[in-house]
């Protein structure tokens, strides 16, 4: 029993490899050489209109990846019609993610280019990198190659996605359940350098923690009352300090009690993750590398790729 359950593990990890190694940078030179350009043109378009644009499109990858790996099952919507139920109204989606016409517009422009080649995961992918590069942060080399999922697990949505509720140990175990390290996980945290967060996500942090400066939780109170229902999607930065700049900010913000989530305060408070608070608040270059190599990973969460999936003509629906 053992050893088959060690040859099975042997085999999972040599199919991963393999996934992972069929994803290469170079993948559209030649079918779709202006694709990279197509994708950063209307990325940066989109920011200029609306700055906040980047972090969801940021956010869109992230909760991408971390629900059947990276192939754009996000991006499905529901369809009564076929009894289709997507991911989209999921707790930590509804009513919160953005930017799927950002994302359509630019599929639309590289359908325009290159029929039916460049799939919507590799979109979602290529938009986050350039999404942060917009807004002055660091930039990293995307592997390409996923292709697109014909499914989307609501429940997988709802129970791999860390709410703002989470404590550390929690975070540490979710992230950790794919496969990154502690440090890994308040790397990729930094991630809230920008973006916005609803009331009804921090109200219970700046009405009930401890651990938040007591002028920065009154000065949110103005727009968060404390009666659940009451201004629930009023938002408010998750970097108060430059929140649309890409940069260390959220770190030091940490460090002074100002972490605008529950989760976010966690990353400082006492635990294994305060020396890389630290590190990252104090040293610039050293989080702008660590969080695109964490990309990278992410990036490579359980690609579809040769004849896995298909190339979806249209983001929100299956072929």
């Amino acid at each position: 029993m053992a050893s088959s359950s060690v040859s099975a593990l042997l085999l999972f990890l040599c199919l991963a490899a393999v996934a992972s190694a069929q994803l290469s940078p170079t993948f559209y030179d030649t079918s779709c050489p202006n694709a990279l350009s197509t994708i950063k043109s209307a990325v940066n378009a989109a920011v200029q209109k609306e700055n906040r644009m980047g972090a969801s499109l940021l956010r869109l990858h992230f909760h991408d990846c971390f629900v059947q790996g990276c192939d754009a099952s996000v991006l499905l919507a529901d369809n009564a019609a076929t009894g289709f139920t997507g991911e989209q109204g999921a707790l930590p989606n509804a009513g919160s993610l953005r930017g799927f016409d950002v994302i359509a517009n630019i599929k639309t422009q590289v359908e325009a280019i290159c029929k039916q080649t460049v799939s919507c995961a590799d979109i979602l992918a290529v938009a986050a990198r350039d999404s942060v590069v917009a807004l002055g942060g660091p930039s990293w080399t995307v592997p390409l190659g996923r292709r697109d999922s014909t499914t989307a697990s609501l429940s997988l949505a709802n129970s791999d996605l860390p709410p703002p509720s989470f404590n550390l140990e929690q975070l540490i175990k979710a992230f950790g359940n794919k496969g990154f390290t502690a440090t890994e996980m308040a790397t990729l945290s930094g991630a809230h350098t920008i973006g916005q967060a609803q009331c009804q996500f921090f109200r219970d942090h700046i009405y009930n923690d401890t651990n938040i400066n007591s002028a920065f939780a009154t000065s949110l109170k103005a727009n968060c009352p404390r009666s659940t229902g009451s201004g629930d999607g009023n938002l408010a930065p998750l970097d108060t300090t430059t929140p649309y700049k890409f940069d260390n900010a959220y770190y030091s913000n940490l460090l002074n009690q100002k972490g605008l989530l529950h989760s976010d305060q966690e990353l400082f408070n006492g635990g294994s993750t305060d020396n890389t608070v630290r590190n990252f608040a104090s040293n610039s270059a050293a989080f702008s590398s660590a969080f695109a190599a964490a990309m990278v990973k992410m990036g490579n969460l359980s690609p579809l790729t040769g004849s896995q999936g298909q190339i979806r003509l249209t983001c929100s629906k299956v072929n």
